[in-house]
């Protein structure tokens, strides 16, 4: 293994373990010790990229994304290669809230996967779940939802909880607008407590599974349980990702909106 390859692998596991500064730091070297052009140019570029999706550094991200694809397309690289950093153009382009931006990456993943991996390999699950996400926000709910179950199927049977977890999650976003409150607030607690185990009680991902559950408590007027939930998203995200972050104002003005009820 290169030496690159190593600082990409280092980069991931900082990542990954929510200490984004000393990933940014691996992952930038990473680049400069990259052969030009080549496969560990690529990877070491989706990786930083990936980094600043999570952070909401978004115009980094998607500017790296798109060298990593430029130097696949003229190399005719991998097509598993490209699929993954379609499916990451297609998510960054959903936390960006550009859903339409994101369904045609997306959709270019899903079937490079289908086409090369089949419809039960974990990859193809992944990408499903992801397009599952941009439909749900363009509001086609039974595509998404057909799309989620689909791949929660294939992730139970062949893959580690974390993509349990996140799937489930955003079924449970799908259940809980349909008014199965309860159905949904037990998907919730499922995902939380398998990340909670996986990745540890202060990593800053676990802000999304406890906001999302904390808004399922406030539609069921429970908003004392809610406000816990919400403070701690809200302590997480701020030490991790950029002030200008959309997800900022929204966990604050949950917070806002569910203390008040519970007075």
């Amino acid at each position: 293994m290169n030496r690159a390859s190593c600082l990409v692998n280092a980069g991931r596991l900082a990542r990954l373990r929510g200490n984004y500064r000393m990933a940014e730091r691996l992952l930038r070297s990473a680049i400069a010790a990259a052969k030009p052009h080549s496969e560990s140019d690529v990877c070491s570029r989706n990786e930083l990229a990936i980094l600043f999706k999570y952070t909401g550094r978004f115009a980094e991200a998607e500017a790296l994304y798109r060298q990593a694809l430029a130097i696949l397309e003229t190399a005719n690289g991998d097509p598993l290669s490209a699929a993954a950093i379609y499916h990451n153009l297609g998510g960054l382009a959903h936390a960006r809230k550009d859903y339409v931006g994101a369904e045609e990456p997306a959709r270019r993943a899903v079937e490079i996967r289908l086409r090369t991996l089949g419809p039960r390999h974990i990859d193809t699950a992944a990408d499903q779940a992801a397009l599952a996400a941009i439909l749900d926000g363009l509001g086609r709910v039974d595509e998404a939802e057909q799309l989620l179950r689909t791949a929660l199927e294939t992730f139970e049977q062949r893959v580690n909880d974390y993509e349990v977890a996140v799937t489930l999650g955003n079924l449970a976003v799908i259940v809980q607008r349909r008014g199965d409150l309860l159905a949904a607030e037990s998907m919730q607690r499922r995902a939380l407590a398998i990340r909670e185990s996986m990745q540890g009680p202060t990593h800053p991902e676990l802000a999304v599974p406890l906001s999302n559950l904390a808004v399922t408590l406030t539609r069921q007027g429970r908003h004392d349980e809610a406000v816990p939930l919400l403070r701690r998203a809200l302590a997480l995200a701020k030490v991790a990702i950029e002030p200008t972050h959309p997800n900022l104002a929204i966990l604050r003005n949950n917070v806002a909106k569910a203390e008040a009820a519970a007075v």
